[in-house]
């Protein structure tokens, strides 16, 4: 067990660095690997606007930096701690060899050739390494407050091929032990068509600053995942803060179906990015629905840019922004 006091810093904290892994022919993107490129272009030039930038170019299975890079913690002192999870394709749905290299190779990259002055290289001069490769954890599945507070999903960290799981106390365990969380927000029994995470908590509800969480939901019974998504909501209104207190709850359109080869994908607007000074969230060609997702985020985030970047083409392997990043803190 570790015995460092940490924290999971939220993700509007100030940030060092965020990183990329680009597509490549070898990969599922190669049927559209021109677009692809294009919206990863994009969100790299958003970032490099505000802040340094990391872009991992090698041999990869595919391009979800949330869920392959390092998980970054917060130790009382306020050292940083890069946690090296295993990744083994959202339980062992998709090979992951090469994924799970990239830790590895980046790290040394940078311990071995570092850079005067280099944010990223002077980034990993000065954090500490845990090699946590006995546990599956993905950056997708989990949301902080940088305060102790986790919310999570059951269907994501209790899935069968993770961690074998067969209790939330022990997930809530490795938590603990790993992200120094104090408790956890669980939702469960929500998802969207078309997942493949078994239920990223940031392809649904995100939390944010001031005591608030922005949330995914639809007022239909027309679709498959809206009783999920109502059932989110009760569940959310039900949350307290440590305080005792009730959140701030910020409700998210759903996009219209987003289908692409006679299925249905599974877009959201959660999959955001906060990043320094700007948040960027993904759209889907959708001018009202984009607009109102827009208006919702800069609810929560008043001191924000909040910057629409047409992830159409990023859904097509189902995810989102969100998805193909990684952000680590100063």
């Amino acid at each position: 067990m570790n015995v460092l006091k940490m924290t999971l810093p939220a993700e509007w904290e100030e940030q060092a660095f965020v990183q990329l892994t680009w597509p490549t022919a070898e990969t599922d993107w190669a049927p559209y690997l021109e677009e692809a490129e294009a919206c990863f272009t994009r969100i790299a030039e958003e970032i490099k606007k505000r802040q340094p930038l990391y872009v991992f170019r090698g041999e990869i299975n595919d391009t979800w930096a949330r869920d392959h890079a390092f998980i970054t913690t917060r130790g009382e002192d306020g050292q940083l701690f890069i946690n090296d999870f295993c990744f083994n394709g959202w339980g062992m749905k998709f090979a992951a060899n090469h994924d799970n290299q990239i830790n590895k190779n980046f790290r040394l990259e940078q311990i071995g050739h570092p850079k005067d002055g280099d944010a990223v290289s002077d980034f990993f001069q000065k954090t500490m390494y845990f090699d946590r490769l006995n546990i599956v954890l993905e950056g997708g599945s989990v949301e902080s407050d940088g305060k102790g507070t986790i919310l999570a999903t059951e269907d994501c960290l209790m899935a069968p091929n993770r961690n074998n799981y067969l209790r939330r106390k022990e997930a809530e365990e490795m938590l603990k032990d790993t992200l120094g969380a104090e408790r956890v927000l669980w939702l469960e029994n929500v998802g969207l068509t078309g997942d493949d995470t078994d239920s990223h908590i940031d392809t649904l509800a995100r939390l944010c600053p001031n005591d608030t969480i922005v949330y995914c939901y639809e007022d239909t019974d027309k679709s498959e995942q809206s009783w999920g998504l109502k059932s989110m909501k009760s569940q959310l209104e039900a949350f307290r803060t440590k305080e005792g207190k009730p959140y701030r709850l910020i409700a998210l359109p759903m996009p219209a179906p987003v289908v692409y080869d006679g299925e249905i994908l599974p877009a959201t607007y959660a999959n955001f990015l906060i990043i320094n000074g700007a948040v960027l969230v993904p759209t889907y060609g959708q001018p009202e629905k984009d607009a109102e997702a827009l208006a919702a985020i800069q609810q929560a985030f008043p001191d924000r840019e909040i910057v629409g970047i047409d992830c159409q083409v990023l859904v097509r392997q189902h995810g989102s922004l969100h998805c193909v990043t990684m952000q680590y803190p100063k």
